[in-house]
C-alpha cells in the first residue's frame, strides 16, 4: 500500500531534542552577548520586495540568478524570501526612520531561505544570527563587532580551534587600483584559469582570489597585493582595527586572500573559520559594507555586520541534552491529585522546572520519575484522607530543605 504521507521538502529539517537544546542554546547566548554589548534587538520581514535583494547583489550573482525563492503575489509584485539579513535592514534604516539612531546597533534572528544543494550544515532553509553597526565610520565599530563575535563564540564554547582571519580591502581608491592590477594580471593567465575564473575575470575579478581550483590556486599565489595599493588613510584604518583588537585581547591571523566581491565592501573583511565542519569551514563572517545603503537610494551610511549560521554553531557545540527538573511530584493515591496539581504550581511560580507523575500504574510512578534524573522526588500520598508529601532525596540537603519550606504552607 503506497504511503500517501507528505515528506519534508527537500533543504528543510525538523529540529528536535538534543539537537534543538544546542540550537537554543546558540540563540539564548546570542542575546545575552547582544545586551551585554547594548545591541538593540530588531525582527525583519521575511520576505521583501526583489529589488531589495537583486539591486545590491547585483542581477548576475548566483544568489539573485539561482538561489533566491521569489514570486509574484496576487498583485502582481515580485517578493523574494529573504536571503540574507543585511539588505533588508538597509532598507529598514532608510525607510524607518532608523537613521535618527545612529551609530545603530542591531541584532537580529531568524530562517533565512536559498536554493542551494543541501549538505552538511548548509540548507535551503536556515538559520542566522546577525550583528550590525549602521551609520559608524570609525574602526572602533569594526573592533566591537569582532570582540562581540569572539565572546560569543568563547561563551560558546567553541572557540578553541577556531581562528578569526583579517584582512582590508582598502577605501575605493585602493580598491579600483587594486581590481585594475588584478585584471591585467589576470588576464595575462586567462587561458590557465578555470571556466568559473575566466567568467569571474569580466564580472568581479576579486572573487578568483578565493578559488578552490588548484590551477587557479597556483596564479593567485603570485596576484599582486591589496598591500601595494593601499592609501595612507586605508593602512591606517586597518592598523587602527588590528591594533585595536589585540587591546581587546582578540587574536587575529592575516589572510591576504579573504575578500568580499561587491563593490560596496570597504576596509575590513573577516571569517572565523575552522577545520572541524568539513569544507564548511566558516563559522561567522562579515566586514565593512560602507556603499551599501546608497545602492538602496539611501545616504551615504558607514556600516560594519557579520552573520553566523545557526546550525553550524550548533553543530559545534554539540550534544546538548535538556538537563533533568528541580523536582518531580509523584502522586501515589489518586486522591492527591488536585493537591498534587497545588504542589507543581507553587514550585513553578518559584522558579523550579517541575513535573506531575501521577498517571500510569501507582507501582511504576516512582520509577518514571527516577528515568527523569530530577534533583529532588516528593511523592505525595493520602493518609486518612488528608495528602502529606514525603521527599526522597536525590539532591543537596538546601535545596530539599528549600522546597519543603516552600510546601509547609499549603500541606495539610
Amino acid at each position: 500500500m503506497a504511503n500517501n504521507t507528505p515528506q519534508a521538502v527537500r533543504g528543510t529539517q525538523d529540529i528536535f531534542g538534543a539537537d534543538a537544546e544546542a540550537f537554543a542554546f546558540v540563540v539564548e547566548t546570542f542575546e545575552r552577548v547582544r545586551k551585554l554589548y547594548r545591541f538593540r534587538r530588531a525582527e525583519m520581514p521575511v520576505f521583501e520586495k526583489t529589488e531589495v535583494f537583486s539591486r545590491p547583489l547585483g542581477e548576475t550573482t548566483d544568489v539573485v540568478a539561482k538561489e533566491m525563492y521569489s514570486f509574484e503575489d496576487r498583485g502582481g509584485e515580485s517578493l523574494t524570501l529573504r536571503p540574507e539579513f543585511t539588505a533588508g535592514i538597509a532598507r529598514a534604516f532608510i525607510t524607518d526612520g532608523w537613521q535618527q539612531h545612529a551609530p545603530l546597533r542591531l541584532a537580529t534572528h531568524g530562517p533565512l531561505f536559498r536554493y542551494e544543494r543541501p549538505q552538511k550544515g548548509r540548507y535551503r532553509q536556515f538559520h542566522q544570527i546577525n550583528a550590525e553597526i549602521l551609520g559608524a565610520a570609525e574602526p572602533q565599530a569594526d573592533v566591537e563587532l569582532l570582540a562581540m563575535a569572539d565572546q560569543l563564540l568563547k561563551e560558546l564554547g567553541i572557540a578553541d580551534g577556531v581562528t578569526l582571519q583579517l584582512n582590508t580591502l582598502g577605501d575605493p581608491e585602493s580598491r579600483e587600483a587594486w581590481r585594475a592590477a588584478l585584471v591585467h594580471y589576470f588576464a595575462a593567465h586567462k587561458d590557465a584559469l578555470s571556466e568559473d575564473s575566466q567568467d569571474r575575470l569580466d564580472r568581479n575579478p576579486l572573487r578568483i582570489l578565493d578559488s578552490k581550483d588548484r590551477g587557479d590556486i597556483a596564479i593567485v599565489a603570485n596576484a599582486p597585493p591589496i598591500d601595494d595599493f593601499l592609501t595612507a588613510e586605508a593602512r591606517e584604518f586597518f592598523c587602527a582595527v588590528t591594533s585595536g583588537l589585540d587591546a581587546a585581547g582578540v587574536p587575529w591571523q592575516r589572510n591576504a586572500q579573504l575578500v568580499r566581491g561587491f563593490d560596496y565592501y570597504r576596509h575590513t573583511a573577516f571569517e572565523f573559520v575552522t577545520d572541524r565542519l568539513g569544507a564548511q569551514g566558516t563559522v561567522l563572517g562579515g566586514g565593512r559594507y560602507d556603499g551599501l545603503i546608497e545602492t538602496l537610494g539611501g545616504p551615504h551610511t558607514p556600516s560594519v555586520g557579520w552573520a553566523a549560521g545557526i546550525e553550524r554553531l550548533a553543530m559545534l557545540v554539540g550534544d546538548r541534552a535538556e538537563a533533568g527538573p528541580d523536582l518531580v511530584i509523584v502522586v501515589e493515591d489518586d486522591a492527591a491529585a488536585t493537591f498534587g496539581l497545588k504542589l507543581m504550581a507553587i514550585a513553578r511560580h518559584t522558579g523550579h522546572s517541575t513535573e506531575l507523575i501521577a498517571s500510569g500504574s501507582p507501582r511504576k510512578r516512582f520509577d518514571k520519575a527516577k528515568k527523569l534524573d530530577p534533583r529532588t522526588i516528593v511523592v505525595v500520598d493520602c493518609h486518612d484522607g488528608v495528602p502529606v508529601p514525603s521527599f526522597r532525596k536525590l539532591a543537596d540537603e538546601s535545596f530539599e530543605l528549600e522546597i519543603r519550606t516552600l510546601f509547609e504552607a499549603v500541606t495539610p
